[in-house]
Order: structure tokens, then sequence, then C-alpha cells
């Protein structure tokens, strides 16, 4: 068996005591004759998965009682227009900190609702940093950032305070990498398929108050209420994604928890930037403070140097080390499963390849 170590931005790589466990189980769960691929989200053995991967998450991420966790569809992207029409009013204001590809994508949605007003942005110097002392508006119905910036590579290291209007995250590619105050937020939400699972769910944890306000006309399934009612089984949820998400949970626990976790992420990245920041090759593009422990790009300078570094690092089984299309370059996305020797590895084959191209 050839396993690689996979820095792919999402999906990515899951833990390997998880696949063995899911493996072992793909053709009788609990011996119940069947995979949890095949079997009715109604079942006892279902209801049972999901009650504890709804149980895993409120113990892991610390979540408050007054706070609804659902498992969903559609992928962060519906989100971008489900939360404008569940909580903004009607012709009102979401104040919108621009970090990145995927705000400018939130920002489109909002704005088929009301106004997005953009307080901030960083787009001025290729997203490379997070604004800082940013005023807000006082009024807008809610205040929306990404937490993460899968692309350039920046992350918050503290959230603005947004006094009572509620605060949303897009926390798709750095949840449970590091610890969080849920309730500093009225709604939190991520894509699964970078730090929680495989791709096709998604986790959404809102506050109690702010469901049930959706636009009217809002459709059936774009309403959090309707999945709050339904405990996230309105219709046919991703039940295999589920699963596996209360798997990798199980994980995240067996590491020490969150702290246990945010610990090795940060061993992880302080091993590659410490090497980026010394080498006379490689340069890390986000600021120093703003780094993201999730997602590391990193350049040449030169395009064709760069192709030949990712060729010869994918021959030693170092994958999926292109850079986003839209910013060239390479990026090293290191999340919760990839493993200590996976970067050490990395920094080796960057230092060899270094001293044979100078």
């Amino acid at each position: 068996m050839k396993r690689v170590f996979n820095f792919s931005a999402g999906p990515a790589m899951l833990p390997e005591e998880v696949l063995k466990e899911a493996a072992s189980e793909m053709l009788d769960y609990q011996g119940s004759g069947m995979s949890v691929m095949e079997m009715s989200h109604r079942s006892k053995e279902f209801v049972a998965i999901y009650e504890n991967a709804e149980k895993l998450v409120r113990e892991v991420m610390n979540v408050p009682d007054n706070y609804k966790v659902l498992f969903l569809q559609g992928g962060a992207s519906t989100q971008f227009a489900m939360i404008p029409a569940n909580l903004m009013k009607k012709g009102g204001k979401v104040d919108v900190i621009n970090t990145g590809a995927w705000t400018k994508k939130a920002v489109k949605e909002i704005g088929f609702f009301g106004n997005a007003n953009v307080v901030a942005s960083s787009e001025d110097d290729t997203f490379t940093y997070i604004p800082k002392d940013v005023k807000l508006s006082g009024d807008a119905d809610y205040v929306y950032l990404a937490s993460n910036n899968t692309i350039y590579g920046t992350r918050y290291v503290n959230f603005p305070k947004t006094g009572n209007v509620p605060l949303v995250a897009d926390m798709s590619s750095n949840i449970m990498s590091e610890p969080v105050n849920v309730s500093d937020f009225g709604l939190i939400f991520a894509g699964a398929q970078k730090n929680l699972g495989p791709a096709g769910v998604t986790l959404v944890i809102v506050r109690e108050d702010l469901v049930g306000n959706h636009i009217d006309g809002t459709p059936t399934m774009l309403q959090y209420k309707t999945h709050v009612d339904a405990s996230s089984m309105f219709n046919t949820p991703p039940t295999y994604a589920i699963y596996v998400l209360g798997k990798v949970l199980n994980w995240i626990k067996s590491k020490g928890g969150i702290q246990g976790v945010y610990e090795n992420n940060l061993k992880k990245a302080n091993l590659l930037y410490n090497f980026l920041d010394e080498s006379k090759m490689f340069k890390g593009t986000a600021k120093k403070e703003d780094r993201s422990l999730m997602n590391v790009p990193f350049v040449t300078g030169d395009a064709d140097l760069d192709a030949k570094f990712i060729k010869e690092a994918t021959a030693q089984d170092l994958t999926t080390l292109k850079g986003h299309r839209s910013v060239g370059g390479m990026r090293a996305s290191i999340y919760n499963a990839m493993p200590y020797e996976g970067v050490e590895k990395l920094v080796n084959f960057m230092k060899e390849f270094e001293k044979a191209n100078s």
C-alpha cells in the first residue's frame, strides 16, 4: 500500500487511523450487515451515528447550549446565500471584511438580498494581510469574515469585537485547528473537506435567536428553521460524510482535543515558516503577523523553477503542492491530519532542492 503526503487544499488528507477504522466497517457496520452508505437515515443505527457526531461537535468545540449544530449539504458556498436569507432584514446591510476570493464570493450573494458593505479589504496588497482596527458601521444585521484564507495563506489571530451585532465566520479551512470561543460568534460554518472529513457535509453552528427570522419567500431548504426542527434530517443527509466526521472528532479527542491539535499545528507551521524565512530561494507570501497555520503559499520568483520544484516534489511523494491558479507558485496545506513527519520531509526536500538549484 502506498500513501503519499498530500498537501492538497481540499479535499485534504484524513487521519490514517480514521480511514482504517472506516475501512474495517465498510461491509458490516457494528453487526448491522450493511455499510453506513447503505442504511436508512431513519434507522436506529444511523440516528445513533448522527447523535454522536452532534454530541462530539458540542464537546470538542465547547458549544454553548443556546446554539444549534447542523449538518447540511451544498457546501460552504450555499451558505453564502443561506446566511443573508436567514440573518438579513430585507433591504438591510452586512458589514464585510474582504480578505480573499471566498469573501468576494459571499459579497456577491449578499448583494442579492441587500447591501454588502465592505468595511475593510486587503485586496490592495493581493490579500497578503488581515485588515486591522476595522471601523464597523454598528447598524449592520451581521458582520461577515473568513477566519482563514486558503488561497492567500492568512488567518485571523484576533477577531473583531462586534458588540450586539452577530459575527459570522466562514471557518472552512481552519475549523477545529485552534481554540475559538463559540459564544463570540452568531454563526460559524465550515465545509468538512479540509479538517473535518470527506466532502459532502457542511457544519453550521448557529445561535438560537438567529433561527426563524428568514426573509419571506426563502425556499424551505434554505431556512435554518427547517433543519433545526428536523435535526438536519428534513431530507436525506450526507450520511457517510457525517459518519466519518464523527470518527475524525474522536481522533481529535485522542490528540488532546483542539488544544493538543493546535500545539501540533504550531510546531508544523513554525518548522515550515522558519525555513522560508531563512531560505534564499523560497519566499512565503503572507505577512508574518497574519500567517495561516493551515495554508502556506510560497514562491521562488521563477515560474519555471516553481514547475520543476512541483514535479520533483511529486516524485518524492510530496503531492498537490501547486499553488492556486489565481496566484501560482506553491502552497502547502498542512491541516490537522498532516503529520509533523510530512512537513519535515517537505522542508528537507526544499533544502535539497535549493542546494541543487542555486
